[in-house]
């Protein structure tokens, strides 16, 4: 779990790089991006704190979610701000998910700490999804396709980032 959760949250900073990268500090929705890179940051920096506790080994593949997320984050903002907030729902989706999952199954463990920081973390992702469908996500162009193809993306980074 912290291995992979880590990867997502190392993907979710490359991609609000990007993002920022095209779109600079003035364009709609820079704020707010500003906000949820800060958050996803705070986020990493915790799952790096626990794969260093506990021991864990990193995915291999944090090279290539690096490259991916940025090109995925400027790729997106070039195609507008909309489009920028689309990629935001799409991942938030999927994350969402993906944390459920989790906090599901940590239920017959005993492990606070990480239970409380995924909850935690839970919320503040479902508040992005919130915040990119309010600032117009579902009114980018293409956006049906546009958020089904980085969902699928991010289900496939998932279940990479479990095994290497």
């Amino acid at each position: 779990m912290i291995r992979v959760n880590q990867a997502g949250e190392y993907g979710a900073a490359q991609i609000y790089k990007g993002q920022l990268a095209v779109m600079g500090d003035n364009a709609p929705g820079s704020s707010a991006i500003h906000h949820m890179a800060e958050q996803e940051q705070r986020h990493l920096d915790a799952f790096d704190k626990m794969i260093a506790e506990r021991g864990v080994r990193p995915t291999a593949l944090q090279p290539f979610w690096k490259i991916a997320g940025y090109a995925l984050g400027a790729t997106t903002a070039a195609m507008g701000p909309r489009a920028a907030m689309a990629c935001t729902a799409a991942v938030e989706t999927e994350i969402d998910q993906h944390y459920q999952e989790q906090l599901d199954e940590l239920e017959s463990e005993n492990d606070p700490e990480l239970t409380r920081i995924i909850a935690e973390f839970r919320e503040e992702e479902l508040e992005h999804k919130a915040t990119a469908i309010s600032m117009g996500a579902e009114d980018a162009p293409g956006y049906p396709v546009l958020s089904a193809a980085i969902r699928l993306g991010c289900k496939f980074a998932i279940g990479l980032s479990k095994r290497i």
